[in-house]
């Protein structure tokens, strides 16, 4: 890139670790070769945790506005001045209030085009949901501040993609909340996503089941035989390359998730589990579908271990590097298509016949 990419990062539940996995990040000056980051906080906060981290040298400089962001240097965005009660692993409203304040103004930047592309914190629900912040984490609520007609909770590592048909939906209301149109809706996005931001020219899409044994063709579950495989059907007519459903726990158990681009799973812990555990500490959140960029580390507050400094900052690095991946992909996904020439027919798409995996190990 001609131009450092200007990269902000949220502070998260200030009892967490968010700030410990940015100081610990950032404190790497080769990081400064990559982009100019911007950290969306307050200095005492900052001051507070760098404390218990003495061999990592982070130093910075307050701005109060984007025009005074120094490139050579990691810019704090100070986003509230008040005395602030910081207790390390404790869930309390403070955590929650000043969390929401640095989502909210980094997510503004991020939208004017301050910013190119954020990494946020983790926050805990359980403090942030409110009248004044109506969401169940950052996903739906960057979907509205973006207006976008949908987006797609998708999770990147090295070895996989695993997106979501539902997010934070109890398992008593998964099957309401699976629907054809959905699914569809959900593969375009993914499909566009992987052209757009992963440079993948035609994606292959594995599609899971919502039952046990993918139903068993309707004797564990009618979903797969009266929504999942015609929304399939409804999306290789729009030339999207998928297939399926196929039964989740061989899919993964068997490897097969490494013959796709990605992967749809319908429902949180169908794909987080496996994800997780193969993703083995470099998990990243990617929200696709948003005008902006925006990644996350796969973990959430860690109480337990905040103000400790033994916080693992790999996969807050590891999101940091996909948000500036993501922004070179989109550069070139934009040149390359400046003056497009004519798609080939779709037919064969439509016509793919569905790939069967193998049950034997």
């Amino acid at each position: 890139m001609e131009k450092k990419p200007l990269i902000g990062f949220t502070c998260g539940d200030i009892n967490g670790i968010g700030t410990e996995l940015i100081i610990k990040t950032l404190g790497d000056p080769r990081i400064l070769d990559l982009c100019t980051p911007v950290v969306f906080t307050n200095n005492k906060l900052i001051n507070f945790y760098r404390k218990s981290l003495p061999d990592v040298h982070f130093s910075f400089q307050a701005v109060k506005d984007a025009s005074r962001i120094n490139p050579k240097q990691i810019n704090l965005y100070s986003c509230w001045d008040e005395e602030v009660v910081i207790t390390p692993g404790v869930i309390s409203d403070a955590g929650g209030k000043y969390a929401i304040l640095s989502l909210t103004t980094a997510a503004e930047a991020l939208k004017s085009g301050d910013l190119d592309a954020l990494v946020t914190a983790p926050i805990h629900k359980k403090n942030t949901h409110s009248n004044d912040f109506p969401y169940s984490g950052h996903t739906p609520y960057l979907k509205k501040l973006f207006g976008s007609s949908e987006v797609v909770m998708m999770m990147i590592a090295e070895n996989m993609r695993v997106a979501l048909v539902t997010e934070h939906v109890p398992v008593t209301e998964l099957a309401q909340h699976i629907s054809r149109e959905k699914i569809l809706s959900k593969l375009q996005m993914m499909n566009q996503s992987l052209k757009k931001d992963f440079g993948i020219q035609k994606p292959r899409i594995a599609v899971l089941g919502l039952n046990p044994h993918a139903g068993d063709e309707g004797l564990v579950g009618k979903e797969e035989e009266q929504i999942i495989k015609p929304a399939v059907k409804d999306a290789k007519q729009k030339d999207i390359f998928c297939f399926g459903p196929y039964s989740a726990d061989a899919f993964f158990a068997r490897g097969q998730h490494e013959k796709f681009d990605a992967v749809l799973a319908m429902y949180h812990d169908q794909g987080l589990i496996p994800f997780k555990s193969l993703a083995k500490g470099h998990g990243v959140n990617y929200t696709a579908g948003i005008a902006g960029i925006r990644t996350s580390p796969d973990h959430g507050v860690a109480f337990d271990i905040a103000g400790k400094g033994i916080a693992d900052e790999t996969a807050f690095r590891a999101s940091l590097y996909a948000c500036l991946d993501i922004l070179q992909q989109r550069r070139d996904f934009n040149e390359r298509n400046a003056h497009p020439l004519k798609k080939a027919s779709s037919s064969f798409v439509a016509n793919a016949v569905d790939e069967k995996l193998s049950d034997e190990s």
